[in-house]
């Protein structure tokens, strides 16, 4: 990958939007969340609602965070370290006059235009930007960007709700400082677009675990995708099959991660936590559960700790019910980066705020927990026990495919 634009040389200044100061790496995870995060809204029929953020900041709030970076666009120059000049004009255009004819992916369907769609694009990015540029001073370890993980969007093109891709953006500002970095896209559906922006870069690993994209959008992410010349072994995807449930998406997990991480040596982590692998989601069939995604979510902290000097930022990605999943996915992976154990239950206060709108969305009702029980209750143990060994066949071959490729 060759960047452009502003991070050849030099240091960007303090962003403004930090408005509380962190004191040391050793403080509270950095949480990125401000005004402009609501306004990534392609309309009330979207099932990439911004009424997650009502539900998901009011729960992190109850358990102590404090949303202290407000996300603010970035620049154009930025924005083309990855993307294509005419796209970033053609989403300018877009979001002045959002009734033209589709091009470079936005029309109806998954990502229609919007009125200030690049303003609240941008904003996106901006933050994931903003935040893995504290990390990389040094002011904090952790940052959390519940609004970002739009890593389906393309150089050239929006596609799956996504119009810039801040994951990847964060992924190329962490390489211009040289650092290697392994990227942990958790999200059901396969990380595509961090894949393909970094797909020759032997300075990036991406790990994707997801849904086989033979039965799910985008339809990639098989596992012989492994990464373009001198960065070939450097792609690694575990594709699932539908169905798979919790026990054998976190056992691939947990056999792969710390053995890529212990081959690749990363310097930094980034990584996509995508909600919408659970049971309750309406538009996928993996059937994981809380437990094991807040799991997950220690996994990476701890890959993120032994191996990367504890640098990590955490984005959300997918997730689309929003009451009774992402706002405790989001607080799981607050949780782990804090370094906390989640509670014995959820705060009574915050599920009576939200259950009368949860009843109202068909999201109901609001699990007492933080997690679920086995399969979020949804399967058979002994269909279970045959998607296990599934998977975990999958994630051997998957490791047998990138030993065979060579040394990272």
């Amino acid at each position: 990958m060759v960047l452009r634009g502003p991070w050849a040389t030099g240091q960007p200044p303090c962003p403004a939007g930090i408005v509380t100061a962190m004191a040391s790496p050793d403080a509270i995870p950095l949480l990125v969340y401000g005004p402009r995060s609501t306004a990534y809204d392609f309309g009330p029929a979207h099932p990439l609602t911004p009424r997650r953020f009502g539900t998901g900041i009011s729960l992190l709030e109850e358990l102590g965070a404090v949303p202290n970076l407000a996300p603010e666009p970035a620049t154009d120059e930025e924005l083309q370290t990855i993307h294509d000049p005419a796209y970033v004009a053609a989403v300018r255009e877009f979001s002045e006059h959002p009734f033209g004819p589709p091009r470079f992916g936005v029309g109806p369907g998954d990502t229609p235009p919007f009125a200030g769609m690049h303003e609240a694009s941008a904003a996106v990015a901006g933050g994931s930007l903003r935040a893995v540029e504290a990390i990389l001073r040094g002011d904090v370890l952790h940052a959390f960007h519940p609004g970002g993980g739009l890593h389906h969007a393309m150089p050239a093109r929006a596609s799956g709700f996504c119009v810039y891709d801040d994951p990847a953006l964060a992924v190329a500002r962490a390489r211009a400082d040289g650092l290697r970095v392994l990227y942990v896209d958790l999200d059901v559906h396969h990380g595509d677009g961090v894949q393909a922006i970094h797909w020759s870069d032997p300075g990036v690993m991406t790990a994707s675990i997801h849904e086989t994209g033979a039965a799910l959008f985008p339809g990639s992410g098989f596992a012989d995708e492994l990464g373009g010349g001198a960065a070939r072994g450097t792609k690694v995807n575990l594709p699932l099959d539908p169905g798979t449930g919790e026990r054998g998406w976190l056992g691939a997990l947990e056999m792969t991660l710390p053995r890529l991480a212990e081959r690749f040596r990363p310097e930094i982590v980034v990584s996509q936590h995508g909600a919408d692998s659970h049971a309750f989601d309406p538009l996928a069939h993996l059937l994981v559960t809380t437990t094991a995604m807040g799991a997950a979510a220690r996994l990476v902290d701890t890959i993120a700790h032994t191996w990367a000097g504890g640098r990590w930022l955490a984005t959300g990605g997918g997730g689309y019910d929003a009451y009774r999943v992402v706002p405790r996915a989001w607080a799981l992976v607050w949780l782990a980066q804090s370094h906390r154990e989640a509670p014995d239950s959820l705060p009574s206060s915050w599920r009576e705020r939200w259950a009368a709108d949860a009843e109202r969305h068909g999201q109901s009702p609001i699990p007492v927990t933080f997690s679920d029980p086995p399969n979020a209750g949804l399967r058979a143990d002994a269909m279970s026990a045959r998607a296990d060994e599934r998977a975990l066949e999958i994630a051997r071959s998957v490791l047998e495919l990138v030993e065979r490729a060579g040394p990272t």
